[in-house]
């Protein structure tokens, strides 16, 4: 009986993700090379890329995958709008202060510089997910009067996301936890109610 070449496939794109985790986990991106991909998944290079253009699009697999296989995450919901924030604020913050896990995520964004297509994979499969659950806990706590009914909630996220980012891709300051309570203590004064907001043409 001939083997299942759909069963076969799979299971040679299941090791191929599954050897890019161990070998980041192990030796970084920076040591990550198709060659070592393919060694440890045991598949010849041309199997890679056969499904993938390159480094980049293979690693973007694996860690949407890993993702998606940890489940649908959402933040924490304990009715404390800023005691909540700063969980995830600081989640972030130590991610992106992390040498390893910060030097994948630097390589990834570099390459989406050079790649619209890849930018627009990064943006959709990985990045927008996480805005999404910031976004949701944001959309929560307004229903619940925790935030300027007028609140763009968009723009409420990246008021959140957007300092540590810059902090960590331009290298400006340390990314600690007080740091991550200070984007949380600025951003409510922002978007708690009470707060004084410019009127938007044609509200007034």
């Amino acid at each position: 009986m001939m083997p299942n070449a759909a069963r076969r496939s799979e299971r040679s794109r299941t090791a191929i993700l599954d050897a890019v985790l161990a070998l980041l986990r192990e030796s970084g991106y920076a040591d990550l090379t198709i060659e070592a991909i393919a060694s440890r998944a045991g598949v010849g290079k041309q199997t890679i890329y056969r499904w993938w253009p390159g480094r980049g699009a293979v690693v973007l697999d694996a860690l949407v995958e890993q993702a998606a296989a940890a489940g649908p995450q959402a933040l924490p919901d304990t009715g404390d709008l800023e005691a909540d924030l700063r969980v995830v604020v600081r989640a972030i913050v130590a991610e992106l202060a992390d040498p390893r896990l910060s030097a994948t995520t630097r390589a990834l964004t570099i390459e989406t510089l050079s790649s619209e297509a890849f930018a627009d994979q990064m943006r959709d499969r990985m990045l927008r997910p996480q805005l999404d659950t910031v976004k949701d806990r944001l959309r929560s706590a307004r229903e619940a009067g925790d935030l300027r009914p007028e609140v763009d909630l968009d723009q409420a996220v990246e008021l959140l996301i957007g300092p540590m980012y810059h902090r960590w891709m331009m290298r400006t300051g340390p990314l600690t936890e007080e740091y991550a309570d200070g984007i949380v203590d600025l951003a409510m004064a922002a978007l708690r109610p009470g707060t004084a907001g410019k009127p938007r043409p044609g509200t007034a």
